[in-house]
């Protein structure tokens, strides 16, 4: 048939509600669309008017499944506001944090979520029935990354326990001990598991990335550094709104963001590994190599072994920091407001989080922006299935289907970390 439509109401394994519209004419896509049609949600509104140290609990709720990279993102700007620098032991904390974070949301996207699309299953409860120790070796990294966000901030969900200046209480000595056993069980666990994803088929599909995350000179980035682009600036967060805007489309209720100079742009373990591989420890460095990946990955489909490899890193980090750890004095410093603009940006396991706050000399909350990693990476996702699409035009419409599901996927989005369906549809003509 000439005249083709493809709807898909209901896609699991992504977060929030958003459709797909793909149009064909004459061999040739002329139309490829990332709808986002969920309603706004109001947060940077919220956060007007609160006081300044609010913004972490606040923030935090934005997202069930990345909630420590809204926390790092305000506290950082609302120290840069306030003149404070955390170091030592309660820096090493927030990376420990983060990289339980990471572990946990890692895990979650690359097993439960990206692994059925390459072994054909409708979701992981299905892969379960024929993989089921692959699925209860994930659920077991899982909660080890949960257990580490459970200790540091209070419970895995929302934390708690973040505050500006540090935390409200550090874990004693042994209660991080406890968990180097099962991290060392982990970080096997996480080798294993690039070398499992290394194994899959792969979609024929690389583009040229404008790569776009933070890189810091000494380790691999979670909450500092500048953001550094593949093609272009290398800014202190500071500058970071010199080089990106946010446009608003149609076809979406999230605003997409640009390169200024140029176009699209991707953020998230792809970028984060090309500007940083030299940073990662040996035993993720060597596991890369071994999987067959090069310094630099521009197939998105191949995104889940550099999220398996950043696992690795995660696991590694999360053994120094405890066999090093010894509490500091206080839990936190005190933080005097002053009215200013602080700018803060981190990485959150599916990409660059930004956060801009302006305050006043009581720590009032004037002004708020928020750029998540799923709305700067909304362009790019419009691209990828372009390309695809052109390139597979043969593919009957089922698997064609299927792998436009599975293209969005890629990304890990985060549309509302609520609703779980995307809508796809594809005109031929």
């Amino acid at each position: 048939m000439k005249n083709k439509t493809i709807k898909v109401d209901y896609l699991a394994r992504v977060e929030g509600e958003g459709g797909l519209y793909v149009k064909v004419k004459n061999g040739v896509v002329t139309d490829a669309k990332f709808n986002i049609f969920e309603p706004p949600r109001f947060f940077e509104a919220f956060l007007q008017g609160r006081r300044f140290t609010e913004a972490p609990d606040i923030t935090a709720r934005i997202c069930g499944i990345c909630p420590v990279a809204y926390q790092m993102s305000s506290t950082h700007a609302m120290e840069q506001i306030c003149g404070v620098k955390v170091d030592g032991q309660l820096r090493e904390l927030r990376r420990l944090l983060y990289c339980g974070e990471w572990i946990e949301s890692h895990v979650l996207h690359i097993y439960m979520l990206h692994l059925p699309d390459f072994l054909g299953y409708e979701d992981s409860i299905a892969m379960a029935k024929d993989h089921p120790d692959a699925v209860k070796k994930a659920l077991k990294l899982k909660k080890i990354g949960n257990d580490i966000m459970i200790v540091l901030g209070g419970r895995e969900i929302h934390p708690i326990n973040v505050r500006v200046g540090g935390f409200y209480k550090v874990p004693a000595k042994k209660d991080l001990q406890a968990l180097i056993d099962p991290l060392k069980w982990a970080l096997d666990a996480s080798v294993e598991t690039v070398e499992l994803v290394s194994t899959l088929s792969f979609p024929d599909l690389e583009r040229d990335y404008e790569f776009v995350s933070l890189q810091h000179p000494d380790e691999y980035p979670l909450c500092e550094g500048n953001i550094v682009s593949s093609k272009g600036f290398d800014v202190e967060p500071i500058d970071y709104l010199k080089h990106v805007e946010e446009i608003h489309v149609e076809h979406s209720t999230s605003l997409q963001g640009k390169v200024i100079e140029r176009d699209d742009y991707l953020t998230g373990p792809m970028a984060r590994y090309h500007h940083n591989y030299n940073r990662l420890p040996k035993i993720a460095r060597d596991t890369a190599k071994k999987a067959g990946l090069d310094k630099t990955c521009k197939n998105p489909f191949k995104s889940i072994i550099v999220r398996a490899v950043e696992t690795v890193f995660a696991c590694h980090e999360a053994l120094r920091i405890i066999k090093n750890y010894e509490p500091p004095d206080e839990p936190y410093i005190e933080v005097t407001p002053k009215a200013g603009i602080g700018h803060g940006a981190s990485e959150a396991p599916r990409g660059l989080l930004y956060h801009r706050y302006e305050i006043d000399d009581s720590g009032i909350i004037k002004k708020a922006r928020i750029i998540p990693p799923t709305s700067q990476n909304q362009k790019a996702v419009e691209k990828d299935l372009k390309q695809f699409v052109e390139q597979n035009l043969d593919m009957p419409n089922d698997e064609l289907t299927w792998k436009c599901e599975q293209t969005v996927r890629n990304y890990d989005p985060c549309i509302s970390c609520s609703c779980h369906f995307l809508k796809l549809r594809i005109d031929r003509e």
